[in-house]
C-alpha cells in the first residue's frame, strides 16, 4: 500500500511538471502571437498619425484658398456694385443715347467688351501682364474691374 502510495505521488507529480511545462510552452506561444499583433498595432497607429497630419496640411490649405477666394469675391463684388452705380444714374436712357451717338456708343461698349473679358480671364486664374500689374494712373487702368486687374493703382 505504501509503494503505491509513492507510485501515485510521482505519476501526480509527473503529470503536475507536464502540465506545468505544457501551460509555459502555451504561455510563449501567446506572447509571440502578442507581440507580433503589437507590431502591427503600433504600424498602424503610426500611419494613422501620418494620415491625421496630412488632413491637417490639406485643411489649411484649404483655409487660405477660402480666404483667398474671398478677398478675390469681394474684390469683384465691389467691382459690380461700381458698374451698377455707373450705369444706374439718374434717368439714363441708353437706348435712346445709342441711337442718337451709334458710333461713340458701339465704341463705349465694344471697349467695355474687352476690358469685361479680360477681368474674366484673371479671375479664371490667368496671370496680369507687366503693363497691367504696374499701371498707377486711372487712364492705365481697367475700369471694369481694376482691384484684381491693377493691383498697384489706388483710386484717390
Amino acid at each position: 500500500m505504501f509503494g503505491s502510495l509513492k507510485i501515485a505521488m510521482v505519476a501526480i507529480l509527473i503529470t503536475g511538471i507536464a502540465g506545468a511545462g505544457m501551460y509555459v510552452m502555451k504561455l510563449r506561444s501567446d506572447n509571440a502571437i502578442l507581440k507580433a499583433n503589437q507590431i502591427k498595432l503600433e504600424s498602424a497607429v503610426a500611419d494613422q498619425k501620418q494620415l491625421i497630419e496630412n488632413q491637417k496640411k490639406d485643411f489649411e490649405e484649404i483655409l487660405v484658398a477660402n480666404k483667398k477666394m474671398n478677398i478675390l469675391i469681394n474684390a469683384l463684388q465691389k467691382d459690380l456694385d461700381d458698374l451698377d452705380k455707373r450705369f444706374n444714374k439718374g434717368k439714363r436712357d441708353v437706348g435712346k443715347l445709342a441711337i442718337e451717338k451709334t458710333k461713340l456708343i458701339e465704341k463705349i461698349i465694344n471697349k467695355g467688351s474687352v476690358n469685361a473679358k479680360r477681368c474674366i480671364e484673371i479671375a479664371s486664374g490667368a496671370e496680369l501682364t507687366e503693363k497691367e500689374k504696374n499701371a498707377t494712373k486711372k487712364s492705365e487702368i481697367n475700369p471694369e474691374c481694376p482691384s484684381i486687374a491693377n493691383p498697384s493703382y489706388i483710386p484717390y
